[in-house]
């Protein structure tokens, strides 16, 4: 007789799984499931169901697909919960991932190992851990429902393990300050160089930049509001969210240099400020400036600067981010004001990026402590 994990005699039919057990038997020449936390639970699941077989009283589940009842959780579950760019970001990851794969499945025919190829194709695919934990998410959220609703038994993702971080992780990307000094030097002719020395100085995201407005920046309290940030949605265009979390609402000081940099902006494009809700920094038609252009810039003064005999690493927007916070924590800064200023969530957010400072830093603080031991 087969026995659980703790070596209690398993009734006949009944397995243990991952979560709880499984009660199975055949009737009329077909096989029924059931599923339940503990043995007791599975046997009473296994006797209700059989009494309703023999009475006529069972009704089989309604045969729906993924696909469909992605849609359905989607628009009625998540639409009106999360903010918008979740919300695209949920289509984004499921069509390019999910669809495809499980999308024509009906729900009571996903199983564990249906989510563990998904996730495992995935990882022979190239994504990212941290995209495969976007893809389990969505999925999780999506079944779990579907099991509240009685549509399934049981959430087949709980059955799926996700794939281990492979190798050392990345370090976070930051300019060193000869790279810092060497990249501005360059940008200096750039229509976007007064936006490149703010989001230096203040650590700003891509997104809280582009929907940085006139009326944010406030002289009397000496600090710029950060209030918005804009997002892209494929064929819809730009539009105005609220910034990524609660801490992300936040007043960043502002010091002499990021004042100049904002009244130089204003007069760049020879703008006559009309109104205070006008984008700070905007294209030469007062419009947002897009992501491609601010990627495409920062890629064109890496190219003169290559040109002219330099090795330079090719870096995005977000590595300005990390550049105010690695020169932030080399100056000393207290961990708690640099999490304030960076608008993160949580302190271990940030403590993570002390973890991530420059190897000459780590070189240098190990040089204070050498004649110590």
């Amino acid at each position: 007789m087969a026995t659980d994990k703790r070596g209690r005699k398993l009734p006949k039919g009944i397995q243990q799984r991952y979560e709880g057990y499984e009660g199975r038997f055949m009737y009329k020449g077909k096989r029924y499931l059931v599923h339940g936390k503990t043995i007791t639970e599975t046997q009473k699941y296994m006797t209700e169901l059989k009494y309703k077989l023999d009475h006529g009283l069972y009704v089989p589940k309604e045969k729906i697909t993924l696909i469909e009842w992605y849609g359905t959780w989607l628009e009625e579950y998540k639409k009106n919960r999360v903010k918008i760019g979740t919300y695209t970001s949920y289509e984004k990851y499921y069509k390019s991932t999910i669809n495809d794969r499980l999308g024509n499945k009906e729900l009571s025919e996903i199983r564990g190992e249906h989510i563990q190829k998904l996730y495992n194709d995935m990882v022979k695919e190239g994504y990212a851990i941290s995209s495969i934990k976007i893809v389990s998410a969505i999925l999780n959220g999506c079944l779990q429902q579907a099991m509240k609703n009685g549509l399934i038994e049981r959430n087949p993702v709980k059955l799926a393990e996700l794939p281990r971080q492979t190798g050392v992780k990345k370090g976070r990307t930051a300019m060193t300050k000869e790279q810092q000094e060497l990249f501005m030097k360059y940008a200096e002719e750039s229509y976007l160089y007064h936006f490149f020395s703010v989001m230096l100085r203040t650590g700003m995201r891509k997104g809280e930049m582009q929907g940085l407005k006139y009326s944010d920046i406030d002289k009397k309290q000496n600090v710029i509001h950060v209030r918005r940030t804009l997002k892209y949605i494929e064929g819809k265009g730009y539009f105005e969210d609220t910034p990524k979390t609660r801490t992300s609402a936040r007043d960043i000081p502002l010091t002499a240099a990021i004042m100049e940099h904002t009244e130089a902006q204003r007069k760049y494009w020879g703008f006559k400020v009309v109104r205070m809700d006008q984008y700070l920094f905007c294209n030469e038609n007062g419009d947002p400036i897009s992501r491609e252009r601010i990627q495409g810039e920062i890629d064109r003064i890496i190219k003169r600067i290559k040109s002219d005999g330099y090795d330079f690493p090719r870096i995005t927007s977000h590595v300005f981010r990390h550049t105010f916070a690695t020169r932030a924590i080399e100056a000393g800064m207290p961990p708690q004001v640099l999490k304030t200023i960076l608008g993160h969530s949580s302190l271990a957010m940030t403590m993570d990026l002390y973890s991530h400072v420059l190897p000459d830093t780590k070189a240098e603080e190990m040089q204070k402590i050498a004649n110590v031991f």
